[in-house]
């Protein structure tokens, strides 16, 4: 926050703390950040200027002397001893002893006054911890700046500079210092954040809320395998947006291979009707996978590492183990499919001479390995080279399709390339060529009818010609005759063909005559399982999470938009390459009937060559992402440490490279291309990126319907049953595409996930069903006790403390129902009590009051355990509980409590007693606390409310006040409240960039809520502060003599000790007499958890006397010993934040506060109580949370 240096000086500051400093620190004219002075810092003994070792200024400092205000002196205060009286105003021509700065003064370090400080300490103040040191202003001071250059000109800076003592404010914390804070490390102005928070002062050691912001803000996660990478990047953020960071890159991993050499093969064989269908299915499957991932994906910070991390977090190690490996096997054979598209452009299309073979699949198999080996020293040595080349391949994709789709609007039959057709026959252009003419003509002198007829030895010439060759005439097509031709109806329906028959008939072939042949048998599930790989890539944008400025934002949209893209062109060519091109020749696989050219190529405009060239770069393209990515990822999984056998894979060259899982992803590689044909290798990809989907949609339905606390995607367009929809759509495609294949591939995945889990396991045999389930509640407990949960997987289990009444009735049932919607109808739910007694008297009642929480947990329909213990001490009995409550694992986490109202009201202390008790133990045992205030005022189940759920976040938790708010509307009573949080700034802190973290933190957090920083300035300690107190303090001593003394002289006897304080060599006539003079000591109503109206704010007046123990009193109070100024720094806080969260919200239906920490003596409990009751006077529904110190909610997924 931002003051003007007019404000500051006319300010008054009436803060102890700072009392304190001045006190004990005004005499270092000069103090380094260290807290320790430096001799350079003071002028020398000739008077010169130490020069100043940053700009070459220097600098003059002289002390100016200051005067007491006239707003100080109305208030009672004194000026420091030795200082000017009112209306003086002393020169530097006259200092005073105190107002002159002397060199020795000036060299010492802060610490305790000494001779030569600025300030003596009156004897009160020096009566110590207890005197109420009485505040002043520090001493100012003037700076010179004296200018190197011309030293004639100066400019003058009034400064003032305030010390402060740590130790006067951490108190039992003052060992924690700045060099050892774990969150709040080095930060400046933390003691007079513990002077204005002097509440919360045994809290700070987590650090100030404007650090931990910052810190969450600018903290990056994840990992990076490349060393030099990381070293590179240093801390800076991601810098890609949505359009360069997501969507072109799925665009160019999911538009492969496939569109170009199998895309017009497939609705060749299928028709129009049933190819449409499989890309549909393909691409209605990927997109339902995106809608899952985006909501795992925007479910916390997507740390660097990729599609991996992200579901391996979201499913845990045994899934994600499994999964991991699935993928890595899916991209490493992508890699092999990529290659055999390579070579099979380069040997078939482009340059059919190097087919030394006369074998395309040995040709294949050859050129294959020989690419994969030069893309993988490519990978190895530079990574560089594979990023930049993935730019050009990407324009390579999109020049390529946009020469095709123009190819489409300007085909027309005068520019078609020419076919030879026998019937139904396609022939090869080879078999009808002659001379370099084609002859497509059954003549005795044409090559078809050299092929189908042979001469017939004897007298005369003679033919004997196949039966197809006679019944049938040859013609001539056009292969491409445009979308006006009308053959769209001829292309409709399927033609699926046996392998060894002839391309669209069920006739036997033979290539000796030249006719094209099936060398696969297709359908429409082996079509599927061929195309699916071309959908594949949609994680391409996952995979770069790190390098995203806003992953969150850019996931979602650039992945869904992708598939939205290339789904439309999918869609769009399977319809405009049924309208263009010839059936028969989109059914010839290899484009034998137009020379062996790419039949793509001849479509696209403006040349085929376009399309040969930029296909095959695309390609080689594809092959280095994937030979590229599937190293680190092995290497990942290698590094988690989840498999153990892969631990070899995990170490990495000295410049970060992963060269063994290079080699083992090459190898892997070699395997899939020793296969040497397309259509094999791609149905066992699309195994593995099914099962890998699957387990995506899977992990994002069981996330929806388990209602985790961690589960809070920013990403709204997603439902489990949508989820579930893309599951059953992977299995379905799995089977329906090769079941030996995708059993194969569940039988990875199995054997991965039990050898992750059950490694050791001990196997349970019952009897039925309920040894089954005994088996299973043994396993699970067991698994629940190995550790304590992830943060992302917590969730309050709670342990409800049940007040009973005399009738053995739960005195506030409404606990129960609150305690219900805290945990979202999910967790666990102890709900305990104790009976003051011994157990053999009192275990029928126990009993009863068993009975009576059963039956309410049923009504309210609470799932959970209820139980009474009974106990000769309820502070013991509770702590029993607190301890052991629970079975192994399934224990509670969270401890629910109600406050005790009528504590005012009770001469018994234990009224408040077990309250302070209970705190303390719950603290000690490192469990959450909530106390709820105003219960019987909390929403019923049907009712639903309506306005804000305010969050006072003033000390760091763990995060647990962000956690339950957000809870709690996820059910019905808060479903329609909006969400504020607020939390509290100090004179060092900067509002607006609070502002900025916090709102960013909680967009980190999924968390939708209004922000608000409440400027808490270093303001004076009031009057009224000071008096609230004083009568504190003196209440307290007068009931604790009344429980001391008998109750039917308590009274009294407190009235002859005040009497006798009046006493001494004073005048008798103004003493009162202990005879005459009657305390009568009036209850204040107390708030209830029942009251309706407007809360009454309690004042200096909650005391009623007879005039003459008014008298007495003011007379003894004017004596008695001074407050203690802890107490006063500690309700200046309360009622400070009262001010504050009474003016914000004070139309709140819920106030949710972080809950001070308890007195450490039994000393100070009934101050402590005070203080609790000015901080939520004036609020209806009050929540005080004290985390349990844990992280429970986390920005990470």
């Amino acid at each position: 926050m931002d003051r003007s240096p007019e404000a500051d000086e006319a300010r008054e500051p009436l803060n102890p703390k700072k009392a304190e400093s001045a006190d004990g620190e005004a005499d270092s004219d000069q103090v380094d950040p260290q807290g320790t002075s430096s001799p350079d810092s003071a002028p020398d003994a000739a008077g010169g200027v130490p020069p100043s070792s940053s700009s070459g200024s220097r600098f003059a400092v002289e002390k100016v002397p200051h005067t007491p205000t006239e707003e100080s002196l109305s208030r009672g205060v004194s000026p420091p001893k030795g200082s000017p009286p009112k209306g003086s105003s002393p020169t530097r021509d006259s200092p005073t002893k105190e107002s002159s700065p002397t060199k020795e003064s000036a060299t010492k370090g802060s610490g305790s006054p000494k001779a030569g400080s600025s300030t003596e300490a009156s004897p009160e103040e020096e009566e110590g911890e207890g005197a109420l040191r009485v505040p002043f202003k520090v001493p100012r001071f003037e700076v010179i700046e004296i200018d190197p250059v011309e030293p004639g000109k100066q400019r003058a800076h009034n400064i003032t500079i305030h010390v402060t003592d740590t130790s006067k404010v951490n108190g039992e914390n003052s060992s924690a210092t700045r060099d050892n804070l774990p969150l709040a490390d080095n930060e400046e102005g933390h003691n007079d954040y513990g002077g204005h928070m002097a509440l919360y002062e045994d809290d700070l050691h987590h650090g100030k809320i404007s650090t931990i912001l910052n810190r969450l803000n600018q903290y990056q996660g994840g990992m990076q395998p490349n060393v030099k990478d990381v070293e590179k990047a240093g801390s800076q953020r991601g810098t890609l947006g949505t359009l360069l960071g997501v969507y072109l890159p799925c665009i160019q991993n999911i538009f492969g291979i496939l569109l170009f050499v199998r895309m017009t093969w497939i609705v060749g064989m299928a028709g129009c009707v049933e190819s449409f269908f499989i890309v549909l299915i393909c691409c209605a499957t990927t997109l339902l996978t995106s809608f899952s991932m985006s909501a795992i994906a925007t479910n916390g910070v997507v740390p660097a590492g990729g599609s991996y991390f992200m579901i391996s977090r979201a499913l845990g190690p045994e899934f994600g183990g499994a999964v991991g490996v699935l993928f890595y096997l899916g991209t490493s054979v992508a890699s092999s499919m990529y290659i055999i598209g390579a070579v099979e452009i380069l040997a078939v299309y482009m340059a059919p001479q190097v087919d030394i073979f006369g074998d395309v699949t040995n040709s294949f198999r050859l050129y294959g390995a020989v690419v994969l080996v030069i893309l993988s020293v490519i990978v190895f040595i530079g990574v560089a080279f594979v990023s930049k080349f993935a730019t050009v391949s990407l324009i390579c994709v999109i020049i390529s399709i946009i020469c095709i789709y123009l190819g489409i609007f300007i085909s027309n039959p005068e520019d078609s390339v020419e076919v030879c057709m026998l019937g139904e026959r396609l022939l090869t252009l080879d078999s009808v060529t002659m001379n370099d003419t084609m002859m497509c003509t059954k003549n005795e002198t044409g090559p078809i009818h050299a092929l189908y007829c042979t001469l017939v030895n004897g007298t005369g010439p003679g033919y004997d010609c196949d039966e197809y060759f006679t019944k049938h005439e040859t013609m001539i097509l056009k292969g491409i005759p445009g979308l006006a031709s009308g053959i769209f109806v001829n292309n409709t329906m399927n033609r699926y063909t046996e392998i060894g028959k002839v391309i669209g008939t069920d006739d036997d072939g033979n290539d000796a005559r030249g006719e094209i042949i099936a060398d696969i048998s297709t359908s429409f599930m082996v079509l599927l399982a061929i195309y699916f790989p071309s959908c594949t890539g949609i994680m391409a944008g996952s995979n770069r999470s790190g390098d995203l400025a806003d992953a969150q934002k850019s996931i979602p949209t650039g992945t869904i938009c992708a598939i939205i893209t290339t789904s439309i062109v999918y869609l769009t060519s399977v319809l405009f390459f049924s309208g263009t091109i010839e059936g028969d020749l989109m059914r010839d696989k290899y484009g034998e009937s137009i020379g062996g050219s790419l039949l793509i190529g001849k479509l696209a405009w403006p040349h085929e060559w376009v399309i040969l060239i930029g296909s095959f770069l695309s390609t080689l393209g594809a092959g280095l992402q994937s030979l590229t990515g599937a190293p680190r990822l092995l290497q990942a999984i290698a590094h988690d440490g989840v498999i153990p056998f892969l631990g070899l894979f995990s170490v990495t060259t000295k410049k970060g490279e992963p060269f063994r899982a290079l080699l083992m992803t090459g190898f892997i590689s070699l395997i899939g291309i020793s296969i040497g044909n397309l259509d094999y290798v791609a149905p066992i990809i699309t195994m593995f990126f099914l099962m890998c989907y699957g387990f995506v949609n899977m992990a994002c339905a069981l996330q929806t319907l388990l209602r985790t606390p961690n589960w809070r995607p920013r990403f709204i367009f997603y439902h489990w049953t949508l989820s579930l929809v893309g599951l059953a759509l992977c299995i379905t495609l799995m089977f329906i595409s090769s079941w030996y294949y995708a059993l194969a591939a569940i039988a990875i995945a199995f054997c991965i996930y039990k050898y992750i889990e059950y490694k050791g396991a001990e196997q349970e045999w019952g009897d039925g069903i309920r040894g089954l389930a005994m088996s299973a509640a043994r396993y699970s407990l067991l698994r629940l006790q190995e550790g304590p949960p992830h943060t992302k997987n917590w969730r309050p289990q709670l342990l409800v403390l049940m007040k009973l009444d005399e009738n053995l009735q739960p005195k506030y049932p409404k606990m129960v129902e609150f305690a219900n919607q805290l945990k979202a109808g999910k967790g666990l739910t102890l709900m305990y009590s104790v009976l003051e007694g011994k157990f053999s008297e009192r275990f029928a009642d126990s009993q009863a009051a068993k009975q009576t929480l059963s039956k309410l947990m049923k009504e309210v329909n609470v799932k959970g355990f209820s139980d009474v213990s009974v106990s000769t001490n309820v502070t013991e009995g509770i702590c029993a509980l607190i301890q052991n409550a629970g079975l192994g694992g399934l224990r509670h986490n969270t401890v629910v409590m109600g406050w005790p109202y009528g504590w005012r009201h009770s001469d018994d202390e234990r009224s408040y007693k077990v309250f302070l008790e209970t705190i303390r133990n719950v603290s000690s045992a490192g469990l959450a606390l909530l106390v709820t205030k105003g219960i019987n005022m909390y929403p019923d189940v049907d009712t639903k409310m309506k306005g804000t759920i305010d969050v006072w976040w003033i000390v760091h938790d763990g995060g647990l006040l962000m956690l339950l708010p957000f809870l709690l509307t996820r059910e019905k009573p808060w479903k329609h409240c909006k969400l504020r949080i607020f939390t509290v700034a100090q004179m060092e802190d900067n509002s607006i960039t609070m502002k900025k973290d916090l709102e960013m933190y909680l967009y980190q957090l999924r968390i939708a809520a209004d922000v608000d920083v409440i400027e808490m300035s270093n303001s004076d300690i009031s009057a009224y502060t000071y008096e609230r107190t004083l009568m504190m303090e003196q209440r307290t001593q007068m009931l604790r003599d009344m429980r001391i003394l008998k109750p039917q002289t308590q009274a009294q006897a407190i009235m002859d000790k005040h009497a006798h304080m009046q006493g001494g060599a004073g005048d008798d006539g103004d003493r009162a007499s202990p005879q005459k003079t009657h305390l009568h000591l009036d209850t204040v109503p107390e708030e209830s958890s029942t009251d309706t109206d407007q809360p009454r704010v309690v004042g200096p007046e909650q005391f009623t006397f007879t005039p003459a123990a008014g008298a007495a009193l003011k007379k003894s109070q004017a004596k008695s010993k001074k407050v203690d100024p802890s107490n006063v720094r500690r309700m200046h806080t309360a009622v400070r934040l009262n001010e504050h969260i009474v003016e914000k919200s004070h139309d709140a239906q819920l106030v949710i506060l972080n809950l001070p920490a308890p007195p450490k003596s039994s000393a100070g409990d009934e101050n402590y109580m005070e203080f609790l009751e000015v901080l939520t006077e004036g609020l209806d529904r009050v929540l005080m949370v004290r985390g349990s110190g844990r992280e429970v909610i986390t920005i990470y997924s």
